[in-house]
């Protein structure tokens, strides 16, 4: 045979080192043999020869049909196929790989001289199949059997086996390393299998003196003298030497790249210096700064940070490579000059003031890390440096550049500049301009102090708030005072009319008209005093839930079929204290207008939840101290609160609403129900989104108190207001005073009237001490009402007394005596509520 694989036969023959096959030679050699056989015979004589010739052409007639059947079928190719398969055999025989190539079965077809070399064949008889050359190693026959699964399955397949010897048995003692691949190939209606063998034991030699010339660098760079860290544009560490960690007291065998950040090792603002250096497009330049660093026990350590910032071809920055050097004492030769050096810088870059200088065309030069913390990078698109009125925003640039243009003139009394920070939203800064000295820089005309302001100007535009909402407060409370004053007199002299008139009478009608438009006025005033927080509260504990469940049928009432309530109710809400009637109409008062917010119909939501005092932080209002809280939240859809009326709309008589609909007192009156009862309300408010209330009620802390004995109720009787007792009526106000002297007088009461504290007590010297009453009002002038009272004590321990006042009850009692008994009364008042109140002043 002259093909590239053997026949078929008990052992296949082998393409040898030279490229020879053994079949065809041997059919060759056969044939010359029987025809010298016959040569011979043909020697013999004629007798013996013939048979012998005969016997030898029948064999070669055989040989020759045989071969010719051979070529039919391919066995045997003669003419021009012989020197291609010579190029085929050269080039597979030059190769440095091992190719062996076998049948399913296992048997071998072909093999080459290299793999010959690499199994240790010496001829044919010793090439044995891949399985059988690995046999020996446990190892190796896993990796053999996965890659059979791979050629079983038609994939292609490569393993890498370390073998305790080489395979040829000759060459360096010691360990080898072998790349094996199978493949499967397809023959005709076979499928074969060529497995590739290859010695890798150099390149797993180089592989091994390259990781360990690396680990000799990264050994080096450890325990170099100085410190060293690269950092991802975000402020991870990525990696540190062990010289940066030991200084730190950070366990490396611990650290995991990006587990800590640049601002957890940086004391103060030193990170934020180091991003801005970080936003530098182009090429990347050496930076220097002098920082601190935080050591793990808290421990500062003074560095100095040579910082490279690399950039990729699209302009992005890749991770730092910083070194750092100890700037601690002891590190440095020169001491003296460095501790002066490292004092400077340490105060440079830790001052909480932003400070930076300023060039002639009005460029920041130098920067500190508060500066960068304030105003972040200070680099242009171009590369260049940003002047200083490209910070703020247009308000406050032509101030800025006054100020600059008078440091460069030399002027030394620069007043500040209060601007706003551009790109910061509301954001604002106080800047000192300071001219440089002579004999500075001379590209250096100003250093540039910048504060942060905004904290402060929020608290500065809080206080005016608070101070103008509390002028507009004691404005109100004055006005219902003296309104009061008058619609008590309006009230009282109405039910003198009445007790005169029979309901037949023409004029009762108009008197009641009187009294009805008097009370009406009267809850006005009220709501005034709501506002002003001078109102009677008679708080109890309360159950949210509860409330607004109960308050839910009427609001559905008054929302009409447009908007949709729900009322969320959150978990195990706790109790607050709270005057029932005032909550529900702070409840009503912000349902009302959110409907009216919602002309075309919408949601409003009410939901309760607690908070505890971590939680108060997030909602970012300043004004809120942190406590526990129960939140009431009033949300809607409507159309939103317009920004210039946001400011306003707590305000008594500022409305949106048409003429005619609505008094502006809703909000002022939910305002100061809410201030009062000790709570805290804020909104938020989007266009054409909504708006929502809330509503934070001091949590109310149970206390456990005896429980007090029942007294079954008595059936009550018409009360009798009558009586015959000594009164003393004190009130500066005529027309209340006249109409309560009237009113007592026809009860059947003895009246002693005084205009004013100091009258009062002439009339009770004057009288001897027969007083049993004294009715008195609060606001007076000389001598208020608790002064009156505390005089009177000194005497009359045992006097009793009836407050009346338009203004809240607790407004006066804190000063009065603790335990003080006394009665109160509040205006206006009717006929009726006076004489009750006497009654039962008097233990009657």
């Amino acid at each position: 045979m002259t093909g590239r694989f053997g026949v078929s036969g008990e052992r296949p023959p082998v393409i040898d080192r030279a490229g020879r096959t053994g079949g065809i030679g041997r059919l060759v050699v056969l044939a010359v043999a029987l025809v010298a056989v016959a040569v011979a015979g043909a020697m013999l004589p004629p007798s013996s020869a013939q048979p012998f010739i005969f016997a030898v052409l029948g064999i070669l007639a055989v040989l020759g049909v045989f071969t010719l059947f051979a070529a039919a079928i391919g066995l045997v190719r003669f003419g021009g196929q012989v020197p291609r398969d010579d190029l085929a055999r050269g080039f597979i025989d030059s190769m440095t790989e091992g190719l062996v190539i076998s049948d399913r079965e296992g048997r071998i077809l072909y093999a080459n001289g290299a793999y010959a070399d690499l199994i240790g064949a010496d001829d044919e008889s010793d090439v044995r199949v891949i399985e059988r050359v690995f046999s020996g190693d446990q190892a190796a026959s896993e990796a053999l059997y996965r890659l059979s699964q791979s050629v079983r399955h038609q994939r292609a397949a490569v393993e890498e086996i370390r073998m305790p010897a080489p395979l040829s048995g000759t060459g360096p003692i010691g360990p080898r390393w072998y790349r094996v691949h199978a493949r499967p190939i397809h023959a005709g209606d076979q499928i074969l299998t060529a497995w590739r063998l290859a010695d890798i034991t150099g390149d797993r030699e180089q592989q091994e003196t390259v990781f360990q010339d690396l680990q000799h660098a990264i050994d080096y760079l450890d325990h170099a003298p100085a410190g060293f860290l690269s950092a991802e544009p975000d402020g991870r560490i990525v990696y540190l030497n062990a010289t940066l960690a030991e200084w730190l007291g950070i366990d490396l065998a611990f650290f995991k790249p990006g587990s800590i950040a640049l601002s957890d090792i940086v004391r103060g603002d030193g990170a934020a210096l180091l991003a801005a250096g970080n936003a530098r497009p182009g090429g990347s330049e050496t930076e220097i700064f002098d920082l601190d660093l935080v050591k793990q026990n808290g421990q500062s350590l003074p560095v100095r940070f040579l910082h490279r910032v690399p950039y990729a071809h699209d302009g992005a920055p890749g991770a730092t490579r910083t070194i750092v050097l100890n700037r601690g004492p002891g590190e440095d030769v020169s001491e003296a000059l460095r501790a002066a050096e490292v004092r400077f810088t340490r105060f440079f870059n830790h001052t909480p003031f932003a400070i930076a200088s300023v060039d002639r065309s009005g460029r920041i030069g130098r920067t500190n890390a508060a500066f960068a913390r304030l105003f972040g990078s200070v680099q242009g698109q171009g590369g260049g440096r940003l002047r200083l009125a490209d910070l703020v925003t247009d308000g406050g640039r032509t101030a800025i550049e006054s100020a600059l243009e008078a440091a460069a003139a030399g002027h030394g009394d620069i007043p500040f500049v209060d601007a706003s920070v551009a790109g910061a939203g509301d954001r604002s800064t106080r800047f000192y301009v300071s001219a440089v000295d002579e004999g500075a820089d001379e590209h250096e005309i100003a250093t540039i102090y910048a504060l942060d302001t905004t904290e402060q100007r929020a608290l500065e535009q809080q206080f005016q708030q608070s101070q103008k909402m509390e002028s507009i407060g004691q404005l109100a409370g004055g006005v219902a005072h003296d309104f009061n004053n008058v619609l008590t007199a309006i009230i009282g002299f109405s039910d003198l009319l009445l007790a005169n008139h029979r309901p037949s009478d023409p004029s009762f009608q108009d008197i009641m008209n009187i009294k009805q438009n008097a009370n009406r006025a009267a809850g006005l005033v009220r709501q005034l005093l709501a506002f002003s927080r001078r109102q009677t509260l008679r708080p109890q504990i309360l159950a949210i839930g509860d409330v607004l469940s109960d308050l839910s049928i009427l609001l559905e009432r008054l929302l009409g079929e447009k908007v949709k309530l729900s009322v969320v109710h959150g978990r195990d809400v706790w109790p607050i204290k709270a005057d029932l009637n005032q909550f529900e109409q702070v409840v009503i008062n912000l349902a009302v207008n959110a409907r009216d917010a919602m002309p075309k119909g919408g949601q409003l939501t009410i939901r309760t939840r607690n908070i505890l005092p971590a939680d108060c932080a997030a909602f970012g209002y300043k004004a809120l101290p942190a406590a526990e809280y129960v939140l009431i939240e009033v949300e809607d859809t409507g159309t939103g609160i317009p920004l210039e009326v946001q400011s306003k709309i707590f305000e008594p008589f500022f409305s949106t609403k048409e003429v005619g609909k609505g008094t502006g007192l809703g909000l002022s009156t939910v305002y100061g129900i809410v201030r009062q009862t000790g709570a805290h309300i804020f909104f938020d408010s989007v266009i054409d989104k909504g708006t929502i209330f809330r509503i934070f009620v001091p949590r109310h802390v149970m206390i456990e108190q005896p429980k007090a004995e029942l007294v079954p109720d008595k059936p009550q009787a018409k009360t009798d207001l009558t009586g015959s007792a000594n009164i003393l009526l004190v009130e500066d106000e005529e027309a209340v005073r006249a109409f309560a002297a009237r009113a007592l007088a026809s009860r059947g009461y003895t009246v002693h009237e005084a205009s004013s504290g100091a009258e009062a007590l002439e009339v009770m010297e004057r009288t001897g001490g027969s007083i049993d009453l004294v009715v008195s009002d609060v606001v007076m002038p000389e001598l208020d009402g608790p002064s009156l009272l505390r005089e009177l004590r000194k005497t009359r321990p045992n006097l009793k007394i009836i407050f009346v006042s338009g203004y809240a009850e607790d407004a006066f009692a804190k000063n009065l005596p603790d335990g003080e008994n006394f009665s109160f009364l509040p205006k206006p008042f009717s006929l009726k509520q006076l004489a009750t109140a006497v009654k039962e002043a008097l233990g009657e």
